[in-house]
């Protein structure tokens, strides 16, 4: 995914020979308006973006390996672009971003990769998590991070309800439909490799999943899914039904963005 719209191109770019890089980043994102540039409102590539670019001092087009909406944050979000050369420091950049962005946006990895990788299109699969607290009372250190259900959940049957996600499925019972111009075909289609459950004591529970790709809103429609599964209000055989229907309005409700985390891409 391209962070800028064509229409607001930078009228010049890098100059002289270029190098491709990779920057892996974490966020907070709490206080974003997602990720992609939004006119008049804050964006994880908008602050990131502009940094840069006052580091290096010409403009830059950001590649990410995931789009993250409003409220999700990243652990191992990885984001590509070209730079000049000529007194490229990643050590200064690095360090320059970080005092601009930091606490809510962190560069944990700058490398240079050869001119053929890109975030998102070198990307083999994306690994999310989302976290649940599982207890009458809230966690006044998760809240930012975790969605606090107070009714007490069946892990077990939830465990169970994971088995028909796995494989390749269209997923539009699970995906918000995209604004895509008449005749244009796209595909929910998506191939899911790894999808459960963790119990990590005290009422935390962690949901991984893993995928080639993922469409919009899918994980926080299947965790809303499966907590509906977990509180008796869905069976885990519905599961099946529910995925072949490729109708949205029988799965669950969407579970809140500030718990899922886009945790690693897999290269």
């Amino acid at each position: 995914m391209s962070l800028f719209d064509p229409s607001e191109e930078p009228t010049s770019g890098p100059a002289g020979p270029l190098v491709r890089v990779r920057l892996l980043v974490a966020y907070d994102g709490t206080d974003f308006a997602g990720v992609a540039p939004s006119p008049g409102v804050k964006t994880v590539g908008g602050v990131l973006g502009s940094s840069i670019e006052r580091v290096l001092r010409h403009p830059v087009r950001l590649t990410v390996a995931g789009r993250t909406d409003a409220g999700v944050h990243a652990w191992g979000q990885v984001v590509t672009f070209d730079a000049s050369a000529e007194a490229l420091d990643l050590e200064t950049l690095q360090r320059s971003v970080n005092r601009m962005c930091a606490p809510a946006v962190v560069v944990r990895e700058a490398t240079i990769e050869p001119e053929t990788f890109d975030a998102r299109h070198s990307a083999k699969a994306r690994r999310y998590r989302y976290t649940v607290v599982n207890r009458p009372w809230p966690d006044p250190f998760l809240v930012r991070t975790a969605w606090h259900v107070d009714q007490p959940l069946d892990l077990a049957t939830m465990r169970l309800a994971c088995d028909p996600f796995f494989g390749e499925h269209d997923f539009s019972s699970f995906c918000r439909k995209p604004k895509v111009p008449e005749g244009v075909a796209f595909s929910m289609v998506r191939r899911v490799i790894d999808a459960r459950w963790h119990d990590l004591g005290d009422g935390i529970l962690r949901f991984d999943i893993e995928a080639t790709a993922f469409c919009q809103q899918m994980v926080r429609a299947i965790v809303g899914t499966l907590v509906d599964v977990g509180l008796g209000k869905k069976r885990a055989g519905d599961l099946t039904a529910i995925i072949r229907a490729q109708d949205r309005s029988l799965a669950g409700t969407l579970a809140p963005a500030h718990g899922l985390c886009l945790w690693e891409v897999v290269y």
